[in-house]
């Protein structure tokens, strides 16, 4: 299964200029996206001058614009610093995609400038239970399967609470971050020590970031996972190649995958393993 993240909130045009920000770019990107084999599109919203949004509108607009384009499955992002849990949830619940992102712990999270020795950014990632435990809940409220976003071991494990509440059902769906200072370093080891890590009946994926991303889609690909690429994560085809589309980068993944001698997922054979109910 390959998912693409199509525009993240960080990043804007300056750095990239391919990074979609009306709902009609978003609608471009991810056909292009799933024309090179995308199943799922992981969407955080912007505003068309392309600042971050988390109004249910904005979110409605991209949303209608991209299944209006293509049949691929719709991920919301529910990450956010300082914003209230009630406003992470309302595009959940009035939208109802077929997957929600569901952050699994807090964590330091920062980026380091070598060559200065110095943070470009740094501050904290707080996702506590008392967040955790409203979003979770509002997902199987609404039917939307969540996708565990875990920085670290330590955010797997967070999980089960959460099974035993009732609040997550199998299949579950795990993300294993790697790359972000203040979670796991992007090691083959560190991977598969998390993949042991996970609960019975767990589909997963892992989410490389910037220049780790091909050799953790790689590993990933080899251990029997899935993949999510796209310029929220990184930019780059390759070392100083810019990719102009998102279709670059998931064109490359597949490509990776079948090289390997797996075959990319189809949009049903995702649904069916995820028992998604929506769109």
């Amino acid at each position: 299964m390959i998912t693409c993240a199509l525009s993240g909130v960080v990043a804007n045009r300056d750095q990239c200029p391919a990074i979609p920000y009306k709902p009609e770019e978003y609608a471009a990107e991810a056909k292009k996206a799933y024309e090179a084999g995308a199943a799922v599109v992981h969407i955080h919203a912007r505003k068309p001058d392309g600042s971050p949004s988390y109004e249910v509108e904005d979110y409605r607009n991209i949303y209608e614009a991209v299944t209006a384009a293509c049949p691929v499955i719709i991920n919301f992002s529910t990450g956010a610093v300082g914003i209230p849990v009630e406003k992470k949830i309302a595009p959940i619940q009035e939208i109802q995609p077929a997957i929600g992102a569901l952050n699994m712990g807090s964590m330091n999270y920062a980026k380091y400038h070598p060559e200065k020795k110095t943070f470009v950014f740094d501050f904290v990632f707080a996702n506590p239970f008392s967040d955790i435990v409203p979003l979770v809940s509002a997902m199987k409220n609404s039917g939307v399967k969540p996708e565990m976003e875990c920085f670290d071991s330590g955010h797997i494990g967070n999980s089960f609470p959460l099974i035993h509440m009732g609040l997550l059902e199998p299949p579950y769906q795990f993300s294993l971050i790697m790359g972000v200072l203040g979670g796991i370093p992007p090691i083959g080891e560190n991977l598969a020590h998390q993949v042991g890590l996970l609960p019975p009946n767990s589909d997963w994926e892992v989410i490389g970031i910037s220049q780790d991303q091909w050799r953790m889609v790689a590993t990933a690909i080899a251990l029997g996972g899935n993949v999510r690429v796209g310029l929220e994560d990184n930019f780059y085809i390759s070392s100083g190649v810019m990719a102009t589309s998102n279709g670059e980068l998931v064109e490359k993944a597949a490509r990776m995958i079948q090289d390997q001698g797996r075959e990319v997922a189809t949009i049903e054979e995702c649904r069916e393993r995820l028992g998604l109910k929506h769109r």
